[in-house]
């Protein structure tokens, strides 16, 4: 915890009101750098550790310390992550130890690491960090309800590092950061160092481990900010079921009756922007956890994608970029420093990380009650998912387990046609367990809860993106989740859709209805769209092949039927 000396150039070294950087005078060690000592060898005698600071002294740290660093026009810190620019979910491990590796999904999104492997990369971590002469600290919380919220101690050599978590992690009070006491999870992060290439199981130099029986979590050879929150993400994945909460990649908002929405959407569906509604309040924009008492969101901030932003696309993330917020890999004008948001010369993944309370209609605490609505989005570009469906607690099942999005090809590579996207319960790379426990959960929530679930297809209608044919317009979504939350579209008349069995309204106020139905607003043959739904139904069948041993009997038998 930083002390609340006054500052006052000139004044004796040492003293409370000494200059920043003065060399300290003896003083009792504090309780944290005690607990690094203790759990982790750091030398405090050697090693300035700085426990909480302030956003202006991690402004400080950071132009002193880290080149290249620089304050954009509207007071953002511009950090830069090196080589790495986005996840590396090829290096990222499990440590397979007796108290978890039962529950474990084992597999490509989950790779066994050995205890004796994570202390390996653990030693190599701490070792480069007490080459250090200074180090971050900070504490701080995931989750907002307070009866399910983690401790989380992140130790880092990098200030932007810190910046980056006091921004996504939930931010102590005075009198909670007083009583913290020992963490239940730590990262170490010694990002600036590589692995050992030569480490049994290291497939390249970066390596993010996750150990549930030692709760730590150790990251070499990458400097992405973002592993830090995905990995606490994975974290809360895993501790979040076992006591009962299902963990969710999804946003979520609220009316102003108190009337609850989560947004499940792979990236490109609109799960931000359908969110982000003027007439709601925001919970939050990706992580939550749904417990007896509603919903809460993970974390305390937002990591917002920048690439071509505008104050006129989207004015709330636009503004939050000001004095806090943490802007990644963007390339700026030299002179006035203004961030030119549509270059993507060091990366398409730009980002910014800033506290959710910079989001003026942002709900604080975020947490909220019982979802009345669950919305399910793809960008199916194939041309056959309805722009909206309702679906039944195991159709809900077999989507969610599914994840179906299409991604269009770009022209350098020559693919024209699109291309299927599935990741499980809508966030593959985060699971811990296997994907029909998050599922299993999620429907026996909806029953209980009396929600209802929605499958809205933000992508192609009249045909398939390579034929010309148009997206959804932006308009009509809009207008069918309004209807959705008055509550006017759960009352209205549906007809089942063939092969998917999905129900589809046949109005919506103010939507065309021959919007609603793919086979009616088909431009092409009656032919050709029956290929169609039968390929994609076909992709769904082969994509759930891998679930099948542990998925239950209805989920299994709410997939489309295909026609022989």
């Amino acid at each position: 915890m930083t002390t609340s000396h006054h500052y006052r150039p000139g004044s004796p070294a040492g003293r409370p009101g000494s200059r920043p950087g003065s060399p300290r005078p003896y003083t009792p060690h504090t309780k944290v750098e005690e607990d690094l000592h203790n759990m982790a060898g750091i030398d405090y005698d050697k090693v300035t550790i700085k426990h909480n600071p302030s956003v202006p002294v991690l402004y400080e740290e950071a132009l002193t310390h880290e080149i290249g660093t620089v304050i954009s026009s509207t007071g953002a810190l511009c950090s830069y992550s090196g080589k790495k620019t986005g996840r590396s979910p090829q290096d990222k491990r499990i440590v397979e130890e007796e108290t978890s590796k039962n529950d474990i999904w084992w597999g490509p999104v989950n790779t066994q690491m050995s205890e004796r492997v994570f202390l390996i990369n653990r030693e190599r971590a701490i070792d480069y960090l007490n080459t250090h002469p200074r180090l971050y600290v900070f504490d701080g919380f995931a989750g907002w309800d307070p009866k399910h919220r983690i401790k989380v101690r992140v130790i880092a050599s990098r200030a932007y590092h810190i910046l980056f978590m006091r921004n996504m992690l939930i931010r102590p009070t005075d009198e909670e950061l007083e009583n913290f006491g020992t963490p239940d999870f730590t990262i170490f992060n010694a990002g600036e160092f590589p692995a050992n290439r030569y480490t049994t199981g290291m497939t390249s130099t970066t390596s993010v481990s996750i150990n549930f029986k030692r709760r730590e979590f150790v990251i070499l050879g990458t400097e992405y900010a973002g592993e830090m929150k995905k990995g606490i993400f994975t974290v809360m994945h895993y501790l979040m079921p076992k006591a009962g909460v299902l963990s969710l990649h999804s946003s979520a908002n609220e009316g102003e009756d108190g009337d609850v929405s989560l947004f499940f959407g792979l990236s490109g569906t609109g799960k931000t922007t359908l969110s982000a509604d003027p007439k709601r309040h925001l919970i939050g924009d990706d992580e939550h956890c749904w417990s007896d008492n509603g919903i809460f969101n993970i974390e305390g901030g937002c990591y917002a994608k920048c690439i071509d932003l505008s104050s006129e696309k989207e004015p709330e993330i636009f503004n939050a970029i000001r004095f806090g917020s943490v802007l990644e890999n963007v390339v700026l004008n030299e002179e006035s420093r203004e961030v030119d948001y549509a270059d993507d010369f060091l990366t398409e993944n730009t980002r910014c990380a800033y506290p959710i309370d910079f989001i003026p209609n942002a709900k604080i605490p975020c947490m909220g009650g019982h979802p009345k609505n669950l919305i399910l989005l793809t960008c199916d570009a194939f041309g056959v998912i309805p722009p909206v469906s309702k679906l039944t607690p195991n159709q809900v099942m077999y989507h969610f387990i599914s994840g179906y999005t299409t991604k269009v090809a770009g022209t350098e590579d020559g693919i024209v046609e699109p291309t299927p996207t599935f990741s499980a319960c809508f966030g593959s790379p985060f699971l811990v367990l296997h994907p029909q426990k998050y599922a299993s959960m999620l429907a026996e929530k909806m029953a209980h809860h009396a929600a209802d679930a929605w499958l809205i297809n933000t992508g192609w209608v009249g045909g398939s993106a390579s034929s010309g044919a148009k997206r959804c317009p932006l308009k009509y979504t809009r207008t069918i989740l309004d209807a959705i939350h008055d509550g006017s579209l759960a009352k209205g008349t549906f007809e089942t859709y063939e092969v998917f069995g999905l129900k589809i309204p046949t109005q919506v106020a103010g939507v065309p209805d021959s919007l609603l139905h793919p086979r009616k607003a088909w431009q092409g043959s009656d032919d050709s769209f029956t290929t169609s739904l039968q390929q994609v139904a076909g992709m769904f069948k082969e994509n759930f092949e891998k679930f099948k041993d542990q998925a239950a009997p209805e989920t299994l038998a709410a997939g489309p039927l295909l026609i022989d």
